[in-house]
């Protein structure tokens, strides 16, 4: 099992880090003939990335839309960032202090992350409309986040794990060196789930996470009267002409 999820993680790690990669380079290609930025929209560069970092920090446009879906979308998020941070301690030695600080906070975030999922996944299946366009790979992401959050609940709450050994591990892991994992099925099952959440990452819809920074009607200045907007690919085509 200690080989298994060694192989794992290093084929995980370089799908993960090497997908999202080349999507963000498709992404960063993708040419954008029009100035469609929503409106109202800041007229200047300082204006879109004080726009864009209320986007990604408050999820401005989703609470002006709909307010109860941004509570449960903003408790997952909030959330998850704080569980991620708390798990860096798994990862360094010595352990930051900044790092130290939030691990009360992460434990029990895990809660509001798993709250958050559960309200999001049951609106899937109680709003009609929302049900109507639902896909598989919809439920199949809120199931395997859901498991990830309450399979880590139980093992820090009921089922408690060696968690100096699951450190040893992975810090191990990142000097190419494969340490023993403790022999308890719920860490066998939260680690799978998380190798199978970091393989599908960048072929799912969470890719909403770094696309968010390239959604035209989000990151573009509103100065269509004072500059005209001309897409790269069609500069390149004016020359040729």
């Amino acid at each position: 099992m200690n080989l298994l999820f060694a192989l794992l993680f290093y084929v995980a790690t370089l799908i993960l880090v090497g997908g999202i990669a080349y999507r963000v380079y498709e992404y960063a290609q993708a040419p954008a003939p029009l100035k469609i930025p929503t409106t109202p929209a800041p007229t200047t560069t300082g204006g879109v990335v004080f726009r864009m970092f209320r986007e990604v920090v408050f999820f401005e446009s989703l609470f002006k839309s709909n307010l109860w879906i941004w509570a449960l979308g903003w408790l997952f998020h909030v959330g998850l960032a704080l569980v991620l941070l708390r798990h860096l301690r798994y990862f360094t030695e010595p352990v930051h202090a900044i790092i130290a600080f939030i691990q009360p906070f992460g434990m029990y975030a895990g809660f509001a992350m798993a709250a958050g999922l559960a309200g999001l996944w049951a609106r899937r299946f109680l709003v009609e409309r929302i049900r109507y366009i639902s896909t598989p790979s919809d439920h199949l992401m809120l199931a395997l986040l859901l498991g990830i959050a309450v399979t880590g609940l139980l093992m820090k709450f009921v089922m408690h794990t060696d968690v100096v050994a699951v450190k040893t591990f992975f810090l191990g892991l990142m000097v190419f060196e494969i340490n023993p994992l403790p022999a308890h099925p719920g860490l066998y099952l939260h680690l799978g789930m998380v190798v199978l959440l970091m393989i599908v990452f960048p072929v799912s819809k969470l890719l909403h996470a770094p696309g968010v920074f390239f959604s035209p009607t989000r990151n573009q200045v509103d100065n269509p009267r004072e500059t005209r907007h001309l897409a790269p690919w069609a500069a390149t085509l004016g020359t040729k002409n």
